[in-house]
């Protein structure tokens, strides 16, 4: 298992609720409904849970939490942490045997759930409800930076999800990698919107984790709906969103949206990729730029961003967060490209590979280093960086004329046709730029005489006239994509997602 040399592996983790309670006090942490708490009332909390936890775990122990965006969850993370306790956040939406296989997996000596999923669970055992009063004063165990902090189940592309390990010093890192761009993304001067879920990495340490490193002010959202988040930003003076695609696409559509929004200063995307169109939509909408990130739980989870390239671009995954280095790669491991430079024409015709040209880079896989990276999968560590540390993700991208990454696909979604590569991705925008399609996903499906052929599932918009047929929409992608690209058509009512809005295409395949 390799272990990123940060200099912070020897050193004490850091504890960022008591370090911002001791620099705000009286600031205010989190505002959940009527419920608001100051870094100083947060931090006595926290402390609370943290003994409760330490008199009734070992150091070490998994901890896990059924919890959605609540005051409940922040408390018992952070009191996880504080205890030298690893924390496993769980989707509160998880079916009873979801929650079961990672309650098994992890070894988790206790679970903090609230009495209705309990129930919906039929989860008995080591069970305690989100409340720690009464908790005796303990002596918390020392914790080190790279001491694991946290297990994260990723969806994976097939069979049960596995746990990402991260160590408070790959957590600490990516908020640091973060604080070095300019203008910040995040200070302790912003009211920062918690409405991605908070057991999602992006949610969890670009979120919440954020406020507390900065020690701003975080506004809790449950349950997102369009007017009411859009009522509560002008409310309570939120200056920074940390969203998916999704939410900006809803609140284009807010009658008075635009008003409502004005106050933002920082609209931030993740978890899913962003299509142009929504970026212009709610540009047009509010006046304001969305800033476009790209990152995997694995990686704590932001690995590039707009915010260190063009701010106003759309279509690209931006650049490298300082401190993150990123490689583009064939499947032979030649580097096609790597923070900025692509690699000299000589040494491509050497392997018979096409020279860089203006358009931009070919597509290579993203491989990564830094200290932010995890630590592989539990429990052995293994998938995760390689001796020198470099993490491939699984994406690919290509670099354009300018140096920005375009994200392309994930490796297991490529289709292979008589041996061509097809890019679902690619199918996807096509279908998405005829005005009558909302969305659409390409899975591969196999094939006797291809081997595999694209099989798009489309979901129409509602609009005057009859919505296009299949054959209407075959014409429309046969103008534009090559004729081995062309997919079979399947119009749906909607696509099935995860929580953090992504497709979930296993269960279209």
């Amino acid at each position: 298992m390799f272990v990123p040399d940060s200099g912070l592996v020897e050193e004490p983790a850091r504890d960022s609720v008591a370090e911002a309670a001791a620099r705000r006090p009286d600031g205010l942490a989190l505002i959940a409904g009527d419920t608001v708490l100051t870094w100083a009332d947060l931090d006595a909390k926290v402390n609370e849970a943290a003994a409760y936890l330490a008199g009734r775990t070992a150091p070490g122990d998994r901890v896990a939490s059924v919890l959605g965006n609540t005051v409940d969850f922040a408390v018992t993370w952070f009191g996880t942490l504080r205890a030298g306790r690893v924390a496993v956040p769980l989707n509160p939406g998880y079916t009873a045997d979801e929650v079961a296989h990672a309650i098994t997996d992890a070894g988790c000596a206790l679970i903090v759930i609230g009495q209705t999923d309990r129930l919906r669970l039929g989860l008995t055992e080591s069970c305690v409800p989100p409340e720690f009063g009464g908790a005796a004063p303990v002596e918390f165990p020392a914790v080190a930076a790279g001491d694991l902090a946290m297990l994260l189940y990723t969806s994976g592309t097939s069979g049960r999800p596995k746990a990402a390990m991260l160590t408070h010093a790959a957590l600490a890192a990516n908020h640091e990698q973060l604080d070095r761009i300019e203008p910040p993304v995040v200070g302790p001067d912003d009211v920062v919107l918690l409405a991605v879920p908070l057991f999602h990495a992006y949610g969890l340490n670009t979120g919440l984790g954020s406020v507390a490193h900065h020690a701003a002010t975080g506004v809790l959202v449950d349950r997102f709906d369009a007017v009411a988040t859009a009522e509560l930003v002008a409310d309570r003076g939120v200056t920074v969103v940390v969203g998916v695609p999704g939410m900006y696409q809803a609140w284009s559509q807010v009658p008075g949206g635009a008003e409502m929004l004005r106050g933002l200063r920082t609209a931030v995307c993740g978890a899913a990729p962003l299509d142009q169109a929504t970026a212009a939509s709610f540009r047009a909408a509010t006046g304001k730029s969305i800033l476009i990130g790209y990152g995997l739980t694995e990686c704590a989870p932001v690995l590039t961003t707009t915010a260190v390239s063009d701010r106003e671009k759309t279509g690209s995954i931006g650049r490298p967060l300082p401190g993150v280095e990123l490689s583009l790669r064939t499947r032979n491991g030649f580097e096609l490209w790597r923070d900025g430079t692509a690699s000299p024409e000589e040494d491509l015709a050497e392997l018979d590979l096409a020279p860089a040209v203006s358009a931009g880079t070919d597509p290579g896989e993203i491989v990564v280093r830094g200290p932010n990276l995890f630590s592989g999968y539990w429990p052995d560590g293994t998938g995760g960086p390689d001796a020198d540390g470099w993490w491939g993700t699984g994406d690919i991208a290509y670099a354009d004329a300018d140096g920005d990454l375009i994200l392309v696909d994930r490796i297991g979604e490529l289709i292979l046709v008589n041996g061509f590569n097809v890019y679902p991705a690619e199918i996807e925008r096509v279908l998405e730029s005829h005005p009558r399609v909302a969305e659409s996903a390409v899975v591969g499906r196999p094939d006797r005489e291809a081997g595999e052929r694209p099989h798009a599932y489309v979901v129409v918009t509602a609009g005057a006239g009859a919505p296009p047929s299949m054959t209407d929409l075959q014409v429309h992608c046969a103008t534009r994509l090559a004729r081995f690209k062309l997919p079979t058509i399947e119009l749906v009512a909607s696509l099935p997602r995860s929580a953090s809005g992504k497709v979930r295409k296993r269960e279209l395949s």
